[in-house]
């Protein structure tokens, strides 16, 4: 059984910066990818970022590119997103989710497991 718990988000002014932690119990990590999802008030569960365990290969949304960053802990199994140069249109529901597989680290029906989100607010 994998399990995902997040944990880091919070309110945070314009310009402000948050970390998010993604704790994970599993058994394996070798073709594990881990994801961040995030949903708005009346939008999508849209990708943000993720990253492939075995390999650290990362990818982003284009509409956080250059202001985040998506890293993992091996020893801790926890991934992190660095969320920097934040606006109110970052403003959401952060998911971490995971699968084991290959492609397709983007579509959201990919991932098995999920965990409970954390809020995050930017104020302006």
């Amino acid at each position: 059984q994998v399990q995902l718990v997040e944990s880091g988000g919070g309110l945070v002014q314009a310009g402000g910066s948050l970390r998010l932690s993604c704790a994970i119990s599993a058994r394996t990590f070798t073709t594990y990818v881990v994801g961040w999802f995030r949903q708005g008030p009346g939008k999508e569960r849209d990708f943000v970022a993720a990253i492939r365990w075995g390999t650290n290969t990362k990818y982003y949304a284009d509409s956080v590119k250059g202001r985040f960053t998506i890293s993992r802990d091996n020893a801790k199994n926890t991934v992190f997103l660095q969320m920097n140069s934040l606006t109110p249109e970052d403003t959401a529901i952060y998911y971490c989710a995971s699968y084991y597989g290959g492609s397709g680290y983007y579509e959201r029906q990919n991932y098995h497991y999920w965990g409970q989100g954390t809020q995050v607010t930017v104020s302006s």
